[in-house]
Order: structure tokens, then C-alpha cells, then sequence
């Protein structure tokens, strides 16, 4: 019994694997994999050390198997997302985090610490969402003032779960209001942000046109509606020498380096990229300009 069920699980997650292939999901095996450890309660990588299942782990898989298939997003099945160094909690509502948001944590800390950003930082995050960005910077700059911004009440809900117990600060507030955060004007040493950025039209996957809300995706129609009021509040917050990260779309690499630099207020705007090598992200160093 022990090896017949052994045999069957591991024909489980291949008959999984090659169905969401059929489907059109890139990480096919991954996906399969990290399902059934969900399922019986582990970690991806002790599946094989795995006892032998029992009939009421194959209905949860099945079951979870016919929802991925659907292209209902994995990290919502399994109700997290890892992202840099921080596993975070996810669901409908919230945005999901992407890998390629990484490069940007990556330059981030990266650059801040050449900066020695110690413990009298103050590091914004606007647009938060499930606070995977504010967390990470927090971890990488212990003491640092940490402030994360979001305006929807669905994704706050999630950020505050996994903002608990860490040092940073959460608010409500809509980074495109004028006077927003005013308090800190000229007080901030590093302002990054992942903020709605898609073109309206874009053809996305179903897991992000069905699954992400669409106030945390789209950017209006040229992308730029929350990245252009984002560049000025940027100008006021951050004090001279301090670093502005932003994430864009890869179709607006140009635009974006246009943007920052059109406020006048930063100097040494470069877009940079993702770890696709597309490019995702542009960087720029706040000028001594008022």
C-alpha cells in the first residue's frame, strides 16, 4: 500500500502538470508541486519524503487541481505569495506580487545601503497593496521609519495581517490627493512604489484580468494617470540626495524617465531591468532644486 500510493501520488501531480500545460500555464510542474504540498500540508520540497496519502488528500488536490486549471491564481489557492524575503498573505482583492518586482527591492536595498540609510530613515512605499515592498525595506533597514500608503480598504485589510508584529506604519490615503503626506515634505530618504501602471487595453492573463482588481492594474490609458501625480509627490517628499523608485510597464520605459524628469526635481532619471532583462523600473536621485 505504502508504494502503490507513493506511485499515485506522483502520478497525480504529473497528470496535474501536464494539465495545466494544456492550459496555458507556464509553470506547469511548479504550480502542480507546490498544490499538492498545500494540500497535504508541507513544503514543495518534503513531498518525497511524504508519507502516503489517503483518500482525503486526492479529493483536496483534485479539487484544487480543477481551480488552477480555471486559472484561478495559485498564490490564491494556497492564500500566500512569496516575495524577496517575505512570505505574505494574499487573496482576491489585493494585488499579487510579481517576481519582477524584486529587481526593484534588489536596486532598493541595494542603493540605500550605499547610502547608509540607518535608523533615523524614513523609507515610503506608495501603493502598497499587500505591503510586500514596505515589509522587505523594512527587514533590510531595521529601525528605519517605514510608511506604506494605500487607499483601498480590501488590500489594507490584507497589508495590516502582514504589517503585524513589524515596524511598519500603514495609511489610508490616495497618492494621487493633492497635499497628501504633507507632514513629511522634504523629510524622506527613499520613496519606492509598484503602482497601477497598465495601459487600458493591455491583453493580460486570466489570473491578472480576472483575478487582480483592476484598480491596482490599469493606469489609464497611456499607463502614466497614478505614475505622473506619483513623480510630483515624489519632488515634495523626498529631501535632496534622497532615491525615487518607481515600477512601470515595459511599454513606457521612455515616458516614464520623461515624467520624472519633466518635474525638474530629479537628476540622474534611468530606467532599468526586470530580471527578464525588460526594462521595468526607473531610478532617480532627488536634485537641490525647491
Amino acid at each position: 500500500m505504502r508504494r502503490s500510493r507513493t506511485i499515485e501520488l506522483r502520478d497525480a501531480i504529473d497528470s496535474a502538470a501536464a494539465l495545466f500545460a494544456d492550459a496555458g500555464i507556464d509553470s506547469a510542474r511548479y504550480d502542480a508541486e507546490e498544490l499538492a504540498a498545500h494540500a497535504a500540508g508541507t513544503e514543495r520540497g518534503r513531498l518525497a519524503l511524504l508519507d502516503p496519502p489517503g483518500d482525503e488528500f486526492f479529493q483536496r488536490y483534485r479539487d484544487l487541481v480543477a481551480a488552477r486549471s480555471s486559472r484561478i491564481p495559485l498564490q490564491h489557492l494556497i492564500g500566500t505569495a512569496a516575495f524577496g524575503p517575505v512570505l505574505l498573505e494574499v487573496g482576491p482583492g489585493v494585488f499579487t506580487p510579481r517576481p519582477e518586482t524584486e529587481a526593484l527591492l534588489e536596486w532598493a536595498v541595494n542603493h540605500g545601503a550605499a547610502q547608509k540609510l540607518g535608523s533615523d530613515a524614513v523609507i515610503v512605499d506608495a501603493c502598497t497593496g499587500s505591503g510586500a515592498l514596505a515589509i522587505a525595506l523594512s527587514r533590510s533597514f531595521p529601525g528605519a521609519r517605514v510608511l506604506a500608503v494605500e487607499d483601498s480598504e480590501e488590500a489594507l485589510g490584507y497589508a495590516r495581517r502582514n504589517c503585524a508584529g513589524t515596524a511598519v506604519e500603514l495609511i489610508q490615503a490616495d497618492v494621487t490627493a493633492a497635499g497628501v503626506l504633507s507632514e513629511w515634505d522634504g523629510k524622506v530618504d527613499l520613496m519606492v512604489s509598484n503602482p497601477p501602471y497598465i495601459p487600458e487595453g493591455a491583453e493580460l492573463d486570466p489570473e491578472v484580468a480576472l483575478h487582480d482588481p483592476q484598480r491596482a492594474l490599469f493606469g489609464g490609458v497611456d499607463g502614466m494617470s497614478v505614475i505622473t501625480p506619483l513623480a510630483a509627490l515624489a519632488g515634495r517628499l523626498l529631501r535632496p540626495g534622497a532615491l525615487f523608485v518607481v515600477e512601470h510597464d515595459d511599454t513606457t520605459s521612455e515616458v516614464t524617465v520623461r515624467t520624472v524628469c519633466g518635474t525638474g526635481l530629479f537628476d540622474e532619471a534611468v530606467s532599468r531591468p526586470d530580471l527578464t532583462g525588460r526594462l521595468r523600473f526607473v531610478t532617480a536621485i532627488r536634485n537641490g532644486q525647491p
